[in-house]
């Protein structure tokens, strides 16, 4: 077939499809089924099973090591981990018994260890993690303790070697911090709103220290006030061990919204390295005085008339009694010198300090002084404690504040002293935490709102 031939036999088949598309179409379905069908008919069948040829095939196989395994599981011992803390009854035989420890060797060590009789000693409450063995033998016992420095913590470690003697070493580690948030709204009192809320005592006590300058804590709370609290918790191996600072607070008292917090000079500014808490506008609100000689504690008699316990007759109170156990330490308010320490008539062990502007406070009653005379104090330093010498009928405190002399109410002089301001050159670094803390108090107040619901 030549060119012309293909050519035109082309041409007609077009033509066809395009006069008669339909049946044309059939057509070839007709045949590509007709040829699927046969294929299907002419398909052989696979053969029997039945008769293939079948072969038997022998191989030896040889046992598993499982002697190996065996003396590896009936030698393997289960490490069993319990927690405890120690009580003021404690003796090392009675601690390893509430442990389920089973080891005279263990406690005879700690009974004649020195390190070890560190575990009993002192203040109860140390956390206690023993390590022993499936038949409740001893291998490691750790206990941590805080002492009085706040960035490091104690740890005694009591260890069993391969010749079952034991060893103990004592050593000192850094706490690692966390962040908590929490929140609570006052209805008698801000301990039982603090406590409802699962907040320490200590953060309490920051709280009523930050805002003392700006709220009676004794008198001025009302029912529905709220507060929100961002603090730290200190950790000693992944185990809360005491609370830190706070670190940024709110208190709504009254419908007045009070913020603060806590941030620390940088190293190159004025006031290199003194911290303090801020209003969230750059206001310190650290003052020349404390509000209080002593932390949070109850006023039993304020600065006004009063009818005397012991002279029976009513004249002027000029001070401000503060109801605490006898032993509660107290403070200077304020930087100054010590002008007097010793007993003086009705005041009993009374320790007074000198301050600058002729300011004079007075600190009255003590069971013991802590200073001397000529003494230089800070404000914060621990004077004396509270007690019931010279004219008292029970524990307390007698606080006065003198100007020139003249007796002062000492929560307003409080009040009205100056503050200590924000250096220039650390506002640019406190605007930009400042954002940051906002955004915390928020969320702590909603997480407050959330659980109230």
């Amino acid at each position: 077939m030549n060119k012309n031939d293909l050519t035109y036999c082309l041409q007609t088949a077009t033509s066809l499809l395009r006069r008669h598309p339909k049946r044309i179409t059939g057509t070839l379905a007709a045949l590509l089924l007709g040829t699927g069908v046969t294929a299907f008919g002419v398909a052989p069948l696979a053969p029997d099973a039945a008769d293939l040829p079948v072969r038997q095939i022998l191989e030896t196989v040889q046992s598993l090591p499982t002697e190996v395994q065996t003396e590896a599981l009936g030698s393997f011992q289960f490490k069993l981990f319990r927690n405890e803390t120690t009580r003021s009854t404690d003796t090392a035989d009675v601690l390893l018994r509430r442990l389920n420890i089973d080891d005279a060797a263990a406690a005879a060590f700690l009974r004649s260890d020195a390190n070890g009789r560190l575990t009993l000693m002192g203040r109860p409450g140390k956390s206690v993690t023993v390590e022993a063995t499936d038949r409740n033998q001893l291998l490691k016992l750790t206990v941590r303790w805080a002492t009085d420095d706040e960035e490091k913590f104690t740890r005694l470690v009591v260890e069993r070697a391969a010749d079952n003697s034991f060893s103990s070493r004592v050593e000192t580690a850094a706490y690692t911090s966390s962040t908590q948030l929490a929140g609570g709204t006052i209805r008698t009192s801000l301990f039982a709103a603090t406590d409802d809320a699962g907040i320490p005592d200590a953060v309490a006590v920051q709280i009523a220290e930050i805002f003392s300058g700006d709220i009676d804590f004794h008198r001025a709370l009302r029912k529905g006030d709220r507060f929100s609290v961002v603090y730290e918790t200190l950790e000693a191996d992944g185990e809360a061990m005491r609370t830190g600072r706070v670190l940024s607070t709110e208190f709504v008292n009254g419908g007045k919204k009070l913020q603060a917090m806590w941030f620390r000079e940088p190293a190159a500014g004025q006031g290199a390295g003194r911290g303090g808490y801020y209003t969230l506008d750059g206001q310190s609100l650290r003052r020349a005085y404390l509000a209080s000689p002593m932390e949070f504690s109850r006023v039993s008699s304020g600065f006004k008339m009063r009818f005397h316990p012991i002279l029976q007759t009513w004249r002027a109170h000029l001070g401000v009694d503060y109801a605490a156990p006898t032993g509660t330490s107290v403070r200077s308010v304020g930087d100054g010198i010590v002008e007097f320490a010793g007993v003086q008539n009705g005041f009993g062990n009374v320790v007074f300090v000198k301050h600058r502007n002729n300011h004079t406070t007075v600190y009255a009653h003590l069971s013991r002084i802590g200073v001397q005379r000529g003494q230089s104090v800070s404000q914060g330093q621990h004077i004396g404690a509270v007690g019931s010498t010279g004219w008292a009928t029970g524990p307390h405190l007698h606080f006065e504040f003198r100007v020139n002399g003249m007796h002062q109410d000492p929560m307003n002089i409080a009040k009205q002293s100056e503050t200590i301001p924000l250096s220039a050159a650390a506002q640019p670094l406190f605007r930009q935490l400042a954002g940051n803390v906002r955004q915390q108090l928020q969320a702590a107040a909603d997480m407050t709102q959330v659980r109230a619901e």
